[in-house]
């Protein structure tokens, strides 16, 4: 294996960012899925630099809160 910048595999993906003018992106968590060459799927959780386990945990449970919630909605859901 070996480290690839994430940008051009996100771009590829299709993954933007809803930000408004003057916005900042103070850090990011990725996770992905992937398949490997083998067909095995695997589960990759990578980071910004200077995150701590607790800053990804609460980033995790904000989102899956988020998700979880009656009122959210994402562009394309056919509810």
């Amino acid at each position: 294996m070996s480290d690839q910048q994430a940008g051009p595999i996100l771009d590829g993906l299709g993954i933007t960012l809803d930000l408004a003018d003057g916005d900042l992106v103070a850090s990011a968590l990725v996770i992905a899925k992937v398949v490997r060459e083998d067909g095995q799927v695997t589960l990759l959780i990578e980071d910004s630099e200077g995150m701590t386990w607790l800053d990804q945990y609460g980033l995790i449970t904000a989102a899956s809160d988020l998700i979880r919630s009656p009122r959210f909605e994402r562009e394309g859901d056919d509810d």
